[in-house]
C-alpha cells in the first residue's frame, strides 16, 4: 500500500505528468529526489523546511530586548547570531 500511495503523490511540477516520474537518488539533506522524464525537472516529494518557527523568533527578539547580546541569544538557542540580528532589523 505505500508503494502505491507513493507512486499517486508523484507528480511533476513543472508539467503535471504522473507516469514518467522515477527516482534519482538523495539531495544534502536526505530527502528523497526524483526526476521527470518529460521535462527532465529534478524534485522532492517533501522537502525539509528550514525556517524557524514564528515563536522561536519572538522568543529571540524578546530575549535581545531584555538585555542578551545576539551572540548570546544564538549561542542559549543554538543558530547563528545573523538570524537573530535580521529579525530584529524586520522587527523594527
Amino acid at each position: 500500500m505505500k508503494i502505491e500511495n507513493e507512486k499517486e503523490m508523484k507528480s511533476c511540477p513543472v508539467c503535471g505528468e504522473t507516469s514518467g516520474q522515477m527516482k534519482n537518488g538523495r539531495n544534502r539533506s536526505g530527502t528523497q529526489t526524483i526526476l521527470c522524464r518529460h521535462c527532465k525537472k529534478t524534485y522532492t516529494l517533501n522537502p525539509k523546511s528550514h525556517a524557524y518557527d514564528e515563536e522561536t523568533k519572538k522568543l529571540a527578539i524578546k530575549m535581545y530586548y531584555s538585555g542578551v547580546s545576539g551572540r548570546g541569544v544564538g549561542k542559549i538557542l543554538c543558530m547563528n547570531k545573523s538570524n537573530v540580528y535580521n529579525w530584529i532589523k524586520k522587527n523594527d
